[in-house]
C-alpha cells in the first residue's frame, strides 16, 4: 500500500525535474527595447539573435558613427539591456547606437567562441547594413563589460571564430573600441568560469596572446579593486598594445570594484565619469560632434 502511495509522488518529482530541466537557467532575452528599433541580425536554428537600434534624432539620410555594445555576464548569463543608458547618452549625442544578444551558456549552452562569432556577426551585420541604418561604415566602435568586452575586444584582435557561411569580404573588425572591465588574458585558471566557457583553450581566445598591429584605437574603464579581472591584466594589454604600435588608454579607479560602470552603482559615480570620459575618446576620434565639457 505504502508502496502505491510513493508512485504518484514519485512520478510528480520525475515530471517536475524534467520540466524544469527544459526552462531557461537565466531569463530569456527582451524581444523589443523600447525607444529602439529592433532587427534579426543572426538565426542559428531555431535562435534568432536580436540588436536594438537607439537613432539620434533627424538621422536624415547621412552616413552617422556608430557603436555597439555586448554585456557582460561570464559568457553564461546577463541581459541586454544593461548598456542601454550608455546607447540612449550617445544616441543623443549624434551617433547610432546599438545593444546586441549573442549566445551564453545560461540560455544555450554555448562556449565563449560562439559569443565572438555572434560578436562578429553583429558588427559583420551592422556594417553590411550600414546604408539602411544611416552608419557610416568605416565609423563602426563596438563596445561592452567584461565578458562582453571581452567578445568586442576579440572582434578586432583575432582572426579566427568567423561565423561560417557569412560573406567574408565585409568586415566584422570595429573601428574603435570603448571597453568597461574586460576580460583581456583568458588564459587565467581562476575564476573557474574561464576554464569552463574556453574548454582549456583559453589562449586561443585570449586577446592578450593576440596582440599585433592594428588593434584599433581602445579605450578601457576598469576598477583597481576588480577582484575578478585583475587591474594588472589590462596594464599589460595596453602596455603590450602601445609596444605593437596600436592606440590604448587607460583610465583606472582607485576602490572601484568589478561592474562600477553600471548606473545602479554608487549612486552612478563611476557611470557618470566614465561616459563623461567616453564621449571625450569618441570626439577625438570624431564619433561625436563636440566634446562633452559637463557631467552628462
Amino acid at each position: 500500500m505504502t508502496r502505491n502511495l510513493w508512485c504518484p509522488v514519485l512520478l510528480s518529482l520525475c515530471v517536475s525535474i524534467a520540466a524544469a530541466a527544459q526552462e531557461p537557467v537565466v531569463p530569456s532575452q527582451p524581444l523589443a527595447i523600447d525607444g529602439a528599433v529592433t532587427h534579426i541580425y543572426k538565426s542559428i536554428g531555431q535562435t534568432e539573435l536580436r540588436l536594438h537600434v537607439f537613432a539620434p534624432s533627424g538621422v536624415g539620410s547621412g552616413q552617422n558613427p556608430a557603436i555597439v555594445f555586448f554585456f557582460g555576464g561570464g559568457w553564461t548569463n546577463g541581459t541586454v539591456g544593461q548598456f542601454v543608458p550608455q546607447a540612449q547618452y550617445l544616441a543623443g549625442r549624434g551617433m547610432v547606437a546599438i545593444v546586441a544578444d549573442y549566445r551564453v551558456f545560461g540560455r544555450h549552452a554555448t562556449s565563449a567562441f560562439e559569443a565572438i562569432a555572434d560578436a562578429k556577426s553583429a558588427i559583420r551585420w551592422v556594417r553590411s547594413h550600414a546604408k539602411e541604418l544611416h552608419v557610416d561604415p568605416a565609423r563602426i566602435a563596438a563596445g561592452g563589460g567584461s565578458s562582453g568586452g571581452h567578445i568586442a575586444l576579440s572582434a578586432a584582435v583575432l582572426g579566427a571564430f568567423d561565423q561560417p557561411g557569412e560573406d567574408m569580404t565585409i568586415s566584422s573588425k570595429p573601428d574603435a573600441l570603448v571597453l568597461f572591465n574586460p576580460a583581456v588574458d583568458t588564459t587565467h585558471e581562476m575564476p573557474p568560469v574561464l576554464v569552463e566557457r574556453f574548454g582549456g583553450r583559453g589562449a586561443e581566445g585570449s586577446p592578450l596572446q593576440h596582440i599585433h598591429r592594428g588593434i584599433p584605437p581602445t579605450v578601457i574603464f576598469h576598477g583597481k579593486a576588480d577582484t575578478t579581472v585583475p587591474y594588472a591584466d589590462v596594464e599589460r594589454f595596453c602596455i603590450e598594445s602601445k609596444k605593437a604600435g596600436n592606440q590604448c588608454q587607460l583610465f583606472g579607479y582607485e576602490g572601484a570594484t568589478h561592474g562600477f560602470f553600471n548606473p545602479s552603482r554608487d549612486a552612478g559615480k563611476w557611470y557618470h565619469e566614465t561616459l563623461l570620459e567616453m564621449d571625450h575618446f569618441l570626439a577625438r576620434l570624431h564619433y561625436l560632434a563636440a566634446r562633452a565639457s559637463a557631467r552628462p
